[in-house]
This record gives structure tokens, sequence and C-alpha cells, in this order.
């Protein structure tokens, strides 16, 4: 037998457990009814100290009535009003006709003499998504930030062309009537024409009609059935996540303490590699006991790099993962052909440090597999930032790794258990759309900030990757409105908050980032699923320490937006502003 195979076996079988049915394809009730960038000096870092888990006292401090899904009726209507900065109150600016190109009467310039910001009175004809539109010129690359009734809705790089262009933001929500809109240069200057308002389509265009089929046609019967259980929920529920600390799953108790619901996915950290010991079967164990509870299993690899100086982060080793690359196909052979190789100078030390770690995470999971447990599978995230080690040397290395791993762990070593989470956070990073089921970001913010939906990044990650993939939020340092969610057509498949501060301190709730008023009504919304709806939906007949359900009841039905009849004047140049996915400074780890 192939000892590489063997490890695995052996690594599977340190596990004992019954194993529960998967999934049934009951669906619950449906519910229809500014770019954002990742603020790394919001990263909690106390989530990496080590601390004794504490007994937890899971009885919920007391229940709470359901919140039905509540927003504005939306009201398309079409519109393209031109709001021309020389009209506002430019005091401390500078009207001037000097530029060519401008429309109206002037623009307005001299942001970096004292004033840096301009606001807009505007009266929005109905309730409904706007995009704005900003005439500017500018000789350098000049970010700008946006608010809206005081209230910042994000920021944007100017085009350093010396022309008039149209800079644009999608899906800004406004009621009808009076608004302020306030741009800010934060440093230098622009020449400043008009604020056009528009009506937005885009929103309109984002989908929930996915298949529910796996990349790995081989995948077995539960996770089969839990992918299509995740597919028929896609845009009518947000699946509740929380990430633990440790194995004493504190985390899920405080959230059922806080709230009266427990969350329906148990999110996690691995770490495995072949030079050092771990306690990451303690997790699998809490992970495999979860599962048998009636919930989900969400697992992340934080994989320290096979080096001597060892670390997630491409800072703190000297590992280079453009020196593991080969040409070779290797995923498909033991470690007795792969030590030759290396034996014989073929392939690198990084390259089997590589495939030693590979498949020493492979017996971890094969344990769950055992168990017939499917898992929402994370690696390699985020990597089109340059903080990770495997996102740090290039596009190319790291496509190359993702397809290594994807094809060693599903032909070599036949998991067919895992469902393939992307969260490259690129476009350049994106790998085959037949190696991955669902597509995530991670999300991050100052906790000044207001979080909302995230719509930006949903219709982005949409547009990347695709209608037919899942899109949800893997990591985030709250949790996104659920209102808005549906408001703004941004129903993620499932979110994943972050522990640490993010939702505790001190063994009690943490109202650092989100208010406990805010956390029990997202945990009782009838647009976020919880473990006891979770159980039903699914026919789970085991114990359970969730006590209180709660009816579904449908939302009011979504609105269409209609198509914008643009009344724009014409600039030399009109270009359209890309909403990019946010991507971090730092990490979750």
């Amino acid at each position: 037998m192939k000892i590489s195979k063997l490890i695995a076996i052996f690594t599977a079988c340190l596990m004992t457990a019954t194993v529960l049915a998967g999934c049934k394809k009951n669906k619950k009730t449906s519910k229809e009814s500014s770019t954002a960038s990742y603020d790394s000096s919001s990263y909690d870092d106390s989530s990496l100290q080590t601390s004794t888990p504490a007994t937890t006292e899971t009885t919920p401090v007391e229940t709470f009535p359901d919140y039905p899904i509540s927003y504005p009726q939306i009201i398309p209507q079409d519109t393209g009003t031109i709001y021309q900065a020389e009209d506002c109150d430019c005091t401390g600016l500078t009207p001037t006709n000097t530029r060519k190109g401008f429309s109206g009467k002037a623009y307005v310039s001299g942001f970096d003499k004292g004033t840096n910001s301009l606001t807009f009175n505007i009266s929005a004809p109905s309730t409904q998504h706007y995009d704005f539109g900003f005439s500017i010129a500018s000789d350098k690359v000049t970010k700008c930030s946006v608010s809206v009734n005081d209230k910042t809705i994000g920021d944007f790089n100017t085009i350093a062309n010396g022309k008039f262009t149209l800079v644009k933001m999608y899906g800004i929500f406004l009621t009808q009537g009076n608004s302020t809109i306030k741009i800010t240069v934060n440093s230098g200057n622009i020449d400043l024409d008009y604020l056009q308002l528009t009506n937005n389509t885009s929103l309109s265009k984002i989908s929930y009609d996915t298949k529910g089929t796996l990349t790995n046609q081989n995948s077995d019967k539960n996770t089969k059935e839990l992918m299509s259980f995740l597919s028929e929920q896609y845009g009518s529920s947000i699946i509740s996540g929380q990430y633990v600390s440790d194995s004493s799953n504190k985390e899920l108790d405080l959230v059922y303490r806080t709230t009266g619901k427990y969350p329906v996915i148990r999110f996690s950290e691995l770490d495995s590699s072949y030079m050092s010991l771990d306690d990451s079967f303690n997790d699998i164990e809490a992970a495999a006991d979860w599962y048998r509870q009636g919930g989900i299993v969400g697992l992340m690899w934080q994989w320290k790099a096979p080096s001597s100086k060892s670390s997630v982060y491409a800072a703190d080793t000297d590992f280079k993962l453009s020196k593991a690359v080969t040409n070779t196909d290797i995923s498909s052979l033991s470690q007795e052909q792969i030590r030759a190789l290396y034996g014989e100078g073929k392939i690198s030390k990084e390259c089997y440090g590589i495939i030693l770690d590979i498949d020493n995470m492979a017996g971890k999971l094969l344990s769950l597999k055992s168990l017939g447990i499917p898992v929402l599978w994370r690696p390699l995230h985020e990597a089109g930032g340059n903080w990770f080690w495997w996102g740090a040397d290039g596009v190319s290395s790291y496509k190359w790794l993702w397809n290594l791993m994807y094809s060693r762990m599903t032909n070599y070593f036949k998991l067919d258990n895992l469902i393939w989470v992307w969260n490259g956070q690129s476009a350049e990073c994106l790998v085959d759309k037949n190696t991955f089921d669902i597509a995530s970001v991670d999300i991050y913010m100052n906790k000044d900030k207001d979080f909302g939906s995230r719509y930006e990044q949903f219709a982005a990650i949409q547009k990347m990757v695709g209608k037919d993939k899942l899109i949800a939020i893997s990591e985030c340092s709250r949790i996104p409105d659920v209102d808005d969610s549906f408001r703004d057509n941004a129903v993620w498949s499932f979110f994943g908050l972050w522990y640490g501060s993010y939702v505790s301190k001190n063994g009690k709730f943490s109202e650092e980032y989100i208010k406990k008023d805010a956390f029990i009504k997202a945990y009782n919304s009838e647009g976020v699923m919880t473990l006891d709806e979770y159980r039903k939906l699914t026919g789970y007949g085991g114990n359970t320490p969730v006590t209180a359900t709660k009816p579904v009841v449908s939302s009011p039905p979504a609105t269409t937006a209609v198509t914008a009849a643009s009344t724009a004047p014409a600039s030399s140049t009109t270009t359209t502003s890309t909403v990019t996915v946010a991507t971090a400074a730092a990490s979750s780890t």
C-alpha cells in the first residue's frame, strides 16, 4: 500500500463516530421582497492570543421576537438630473472656466487651498437605487470620498488624463426627497464640473439561479445534498456562521446566550505542517460533533509555509512558492514517486514540502470523509493580496498551487466530501471555474463605518465568476445588515463572523464592532437562517440545545429597476469606475 495513502487512512481512523444522514432537499419559505475597502486598522490581533476555554452557560438570557424583513417600497423611475458644482455653496473654493470640456457656466477647483469638500443638495424623485456620476478632471490620481447625509458610502480614484471624465458609483439607495451628497478630496486637487443622478439598473441583474451542482462529479451523497440545500436557499435567506477560536465552541455558546439562537455553520481554522505537530485533530473532532448536532462544518487552512522559517505571512518566512512550481504533473503520484523525483533533483525541496503538507491535511479531511461529513473547504484565502506566502509570489504560482491541491485532494485522495470555496478576491487570481463551487469575500471595516449590505462586493464577485456560483462572505468584522441586503438584492449565501473582539470580550458579548441590539435583530431576522431552522428543514432528529424555533414568514415581493435615461452632457472622455472586491492589508490569523 502506498505510504501516503496509508498515512491518510491511519489519520482517518483516529476518529470514530456515527454518521447522520445528509440534508434533505426541503426549502425554507422563499423571501423575496460606494465601493468598500478593507480597513487594516480595524483588524483585531487579540484573536491570535491563546486562552484557557471558559466554562460557558448555554442558557439564553432571554428570547426575542422575530424581526420581519423591512425596507421602504422601491419605486423605479427614470432620471438623469444634473447638479452643477458652481451652483453649490463654493465658499473656500474657486469657480473657474479655463480648462476645456466643462458643462454649464464653470467648474469648481481649489480643493487643495483650504476647503477640501463640496456638498450637493439634491432632490431624489423617487425611493430607489441610484448611480452617482461625478464629472472630474485631474492631472494626478486623486482619492475622493463620498458621503450621503453625512454617512460615508465609499471612495474612488480619479483618472489622471487632464480631461473631464465621468466617474461613477453604483447602487446607492436614496429615499424620495432631499439629501446631501458630499465629495471630499483627501489630498491634492481636482476640477469638479457636476454630479449626475441616474437610476440604477445593475442591481436588478443579480441572479440567484444556480444549478447546485458540484465541480467534483464524484461527490458523495451528503455533500451533494448540502450543496443542493445551499443552492435552494440562495437568495431566500442568509445562512448564519461563526468562527470559533478553539474546540470549546465558546463563541457559539456566546451567540446563543446573546440572541437565543445558534449559528448554522461552525467555522474554524486548521494548521497543518509536516514539520510540526498541532492540535488540529481536536478541532476535527469538534467539527464532527457539530455535524452530529445537526450543523454545517466550515474549515479554512492557515497554512504555515513548509520552511524552517515558517509562517503564513510572506514577510515572516523565507519560503518562495515560485521555487516549488514544476511542469511535471505530480498531483496523482505517490509520495514514493515524488520523493524519487526530489532525490533526482527533478523537483525542488519547496515542491516536496508542498506535497507533504497537502497530504498531511488530506489525512485530516479524510477523517471527516470517513464519517460522511461534508465540509465547506476554503484554502489559500485572500490570495489577491500580498500578505500570505501563497499570494505574494505571483498569480501563476498561486494558480499552480490551487490546481495541484484541487487535483490531488479530489482525484488522488478521493476527498468527495469537499465543497470548494474560492476566496482569491481578485480577477487576476481567478482560478479555473471547474475547480471551485462557491466564491467568497472577506470584509473587514473600521468599527465606525456603516457595514450595510456590501452589495458592491456581491455584484463585483458575481460579475467576476458568473451567475452559476454561490456568493458568500467567508469572513467579516460585522454581520451584514439583513434589511439592506434584501433591499439591495445582495442576499449572501452565508456569512462567517470572525472571533476575538468582533464577537466577545472577557467571555461576554462585545459591542466594539456591532451593537448588541443589532446582533440580536440579525439572528432573529426572518432573512437569516439559524441552527434550529436548519435542523427543522433537514429533518434532524437528534437532541438539540436550541429550544426556540421561529415561524417562517414570506417577505414583500422584490422590485425591479428600470433602465436609466442618461441626459449627461458630453465630456471629452467618459468612463465607468470599476467596482473592486475588498482586499486586506492584514488577515484573519
